[in-house]
């Protein structure tokens, strides 16, 4: 296989300030300024040190500062050129040293090499992990369309594991013949733990919406499968974790009619923000069902009914945005910052998906980056297109 060298400039980084491209760009240039120094320090001819024997070590500062095969030969050929000897200050130092010194250049160089060899290739098998990892998440909490029929739907999500894209938060919205149909939830705990139990829940409201024409019915499937997903991993479970008995999940659900009615059950999920022009109050202040999985569904299943009108919207949430504490350990208050995002809706049509952007960027900046908690939010206003006559 050829292989083309070719000297590439420093790429910018999207979202890069000036003093980290300074940073890079001085770990770029360090090996020279390694010998640079060095070769001031032998022509000063102070005292009767041998300081071109420190000229070996440019090779290694390149690995170690870029990890490029092209900086480590760059860094080795600089600090060969300069045991050239410069003047009656380079008589000083013995052949014998110049040798010495040179192959100790040689040898370093093809120990980086080497190194910065191996290290390109765990990064290029760590980002081709990488992708794979972020198409199977996508595809269990897959993106959202803009405009469901005469919804408009916007929906954003915020993990507390660390290189994970989902954790325990899940949410979806399948159109139907029976209208739209929302889910939103919260499996016990977060991370990558919790990424199989979201998928046994998606997968069976993707398929229960469509075949269940009452609402109640494909909440009873939600409860049937994660009976079914806990029995399969209770063994394992039990020898690993014995708090997976306790494993529950909060289930919000969501049917949206042509013109705006809306019917909602609610299993120990945080009731949604109901939002207009300069408006945000709860859907309901009625105690919900209990979370799925720890009790049995009552025999009869009363759905909560409402209705949007003209500019109205919901946001689902999960409890992880009103979880979110500052550096002080205040919550990240919900509603006020909801009705800040809403200040200007008066004047303009609502927008789901820049709402869900303003709150989402409003929680990272209250906590700081720092999440204790998966966050999910999901938002969706009535929109029908306006036909002239």
């Amino acid at each position: 296989m050829n292989r083309t060298w070719a000297w590439r400039p420093l790429p910018p980084v999207a979202g890069e300030t000036f003093g980290g491209f300074m940073r890079r760009l001085l770990v770029l240039v360090l090996p020279g300024i390694w010998v640079a120094a060095i070769l001031t320090w032998e022509l000063a001819g102070t005292g009767h040190t041998q300081p071109l024997q420190l000229l070996a070590a440019a090779p290694a500062i390149a690995c170690a500062g870029t990890g490029r095969r092209e900086c480590v030969v760059l860094g080795g050929l600089c600090a060969l050129i300069a045991l050239v000897p410069l003047g009656a200050a380079g008589q000083d130092t013995t052949t014998a040293t110049r040798l010495g010194t040179c192959a100790a250049i040689l040898a370093v160089v093809a120990a980086s090499y080497l190194s910065a060899g191996r290290r390109a290739r765990l990064l290029r098998e760590l980002a081709r992990t990488r992708d794979v990892a972020e198409a199977a998440q996508r595809l269990v909490l897959r993106p959202l369309p803009e405009r469901i029929g005469s919804i408009r739907v916007a929906a954003g999500h915020l993990s507390a594991g660390e290189g994970a894209l989902i954790g325990g938060d899940l949410y979806d919205a399948v159109p139907t013949r029976y209208g739209l149909r929302v889910v939103i939830g919260d499996v016990r705990g977060h991370g990558l733990a919790a990424v199989g139990t979201v998928s046994a829940m998606l997968g069976c409201f993707r398929e229960a919406a469509h075949d269940e024409p009452e609402l109640s019915g494909v909440l009873r499937r939600l409860d049937r499968a994660l009976a079914r997903h806990l029995a399969g991993r209770s063994g394992a479970a039990e020898a690993e974790d014995a708090d997976a008995a306790e494993e529950f999940v909060t289930v919000l659900l969501l049917q949206v009619a042509h013109g705006g009615e809306y019917t909602a059950l609610n299993c120990g999920h945080p009731w949604p923000y109901r939002f207009g022009s300069g408006t945000a109050e709860p859907v309901a202040q009625d105690e919900p069902l209990p979370p799925l999985g720890l009790f049995p569904l009552p025999e009869r299943l009363h759905p909560l009914p409402g209705r949007l009108a003209g500019r109205e919207g919901l946001l689902l949430y999960t409890d992880g945005a009103e979880d979110a504490r500052d550096a002080h350990g205040a919550f990240f208050p919900l509603r006020t910052e909801l009705l800040a995002c809403l200040s200007g809706a008066a004047t303009r049509p609502l927008a789901p998906c820049a709402l869900v952007a303003a709150v989402r960027d409003r929680i990272v900046r209250h906590a700081g980056g720092r999440l204790t908690d998966d966050v999910a939010l999901l938002a969706l206003a009535e929109d029908r297109p306006h036909v002239p006559a």
